[in-house]
């Protein structure tokens, strides 16, 4: 009974082990790649936030760093992540029964252009969009660095998985 046991236990602990390779912040980088150059995220949108293309483009240099094995080059990586803001907007959500917006919504849309100088059939150019809503009582100046950050963080997740994690 005991062996009978000690087998169970050994085949589980393997599959479960074996099943590693499903967690979320996995990677699929090709051997071959050593290198990523993530150049900055412009702010072209018609509204600008001064600090959001440069908080945009540490956030997404950051990741990077974190959760993979990948050098940091300044220019010519063997991937390469580029992009600008295209849109920066402010939009009532909810509306009262007096007709007054109750919620606002803070959306940023940035464009991403990924080139994989080693596998070329990776390459993409794509938008990706992120919001975050607000008491429409509160001004946006006394929520918008808190908002920022929230969004950047979706927006940074979202491109990760999308050049690397294949998500």
């Amino acid at each position: 009974m005991k062996r009978r046991n000690f087998i169970l236990f050994a085949l589980l602990t393997g599959i479960f082990t074996a099943c590693g390779i499903y967690k979320f912040n996995d990677t699929s980088i090709a051997p071959d790649v050593h290198t990523i150059s993530v150049y900055t995220i412009e702010n072209r949108a018609m509204k600008v936030n001064p600090q959001l293309s440069n908080t945009l483009t540490l956030a997404l240099q950051d990741q990077y760093r974190k959760l993979t094995k990948l050098e940091m080059v300044e220019d010519g990586g063997d991937l390469q992540v580029s992009g600008f803001i295209t849109s920066y907007e402010i939009t009532p959500t909810a509306v009262t029964s007096q007709e007054v917006a109750a919620q606002n919504r803070l959306t940023v849309t940035v464009k991403i252009q990924f080139k994989n100088l080693k596998h070329e059939e990776e390459d993409f150019e794509k938008s990706f969009a992120a919001y975050q809503d607000y008491d429409s009582n509160l001004s946006l100046d006394s929520v918008e660095a808190q908002l920022v950050d929230e969004i950047v963080e979706i927006l940074v997740e979202d491109i990760f998985n999308a050049t690397v994690a294949n998500w």
